[in-house]
């Protein structure tokens, strides 16, 4: 399970891999629990965030509907929309980049230091018990889906026995990542907001590549990475469809190298 990944290192790469203006500064460029990142969320949801009180919550799709009556004028009258059609103004869809904390603080925590004790230990969540476990619960039924875009994540090799060789693994072909997220947004009684988030895991005990990292005879896990043709769909699926995109990434498109040092585990000739 990993407890370090990646960010992307060019503004540019935002843009062209996930439709988004890049944030005004980078940030770090390799991200441990607590650390501020990004996710990626529509403008409805950011701008709920932003604005809780006076915002709604993120939208929920409508029922899909075969593309012949989807494309249909409804209840027309003279060619025009029934009245109240339009009163309801459409989500906004446009994408964007939001600044958080990776380590999903819970909306009932108490204060902000048990916020600071709990959000290392909640940076990862089992796809397979989100819906119930009492930490990403609440994140899961109420649809509070992100991306999380990454250009590489970091696992452990024990295999050797002796010591944990730091591995970076990261696609084939060297485009970043969109990994599914849960976001949620924390509010002390002084007034402070934390917004935070976690990545979603999916099991890998029989995954080719990543079955070989973590703890020997612990059960593997791998970050649920999104093909980028769903990521508006991942965003919008209602909370029962939400775990049809909780897949393992195939092998054969990832790549894994053993980073050389391990004190700022950064691979050899890699500017970090």
């Amino acid at each position: 399970m990993s407890t370090h990944y990646e960010t992307l290192a060019h503004a540019d790469t935002y843009r062209e891999a996930f439709a988004v203006d890049a944030p005004a500064a980078l940030g770090e460029r390799h991200l441990w629990p607590r650390k501020p990142g990004f996710f990626i969320v529509h403008a409805t949801t950011a701008a709920a965030l932003a604005h809780p009180a006076g915002a709604a919550a993120p939208p929920t799709p409508a029922p899909e509907q075969p593309p012949e009556v989807a494309d249909a004028p409804s209840e027309m009258t003279d060619g025009a929309p029934a009245a109240g059609a339009a009163d309801k103004p459409a989500p906004d869809t446009t994408r964007v980049l939001v600044p958080a904390q990776w380590g999903l603080v819970p909306h009932w925590v108490k204060s902000a230091s048990d916020a600071k004790l709990r959000a290392p230990k909640l940076v990862n969540a089992k796809s397979d018990t989100a819906s119930t476990g009492t930490a990403f619960r609440d994140a899961w039924l109420n649809g509070q889906r992100c991306i999380v875009p990454m250009q590489a994540f970091y696992e452990d090799d024990l295999r050797n026995g002796s010591k944990a060789i730091p591995t970076r693994v990261a696609r084939v072909d060297g485009k970043p990542m969109g990994v599914a997220g849960l976001w949620a947004r924390w509010q002390g009684a002084d007034g402070e907001v934390i917004i935070s988030y976690c990545l979603l895991t999916v099991n890998a005990n029989n995954h080719a590549l990543l079955h070989r990292y973590g703890q020997p005879g612990s059960e593997k896990s791998m970050p649920a990475i999104l093909n980028e043709g769903a990521y508006d769909a991942w965003l919008t699926a209602r909370p029962e469809k939400a775990k049809e995109f909780m897949r393992q990434y195939a092998a054969q498109w990832l790549l894994a190298n053993p980073v050389e040092k391990k004190a700022d585990k950064v691979p050899k000739g890699w500017l970090g």
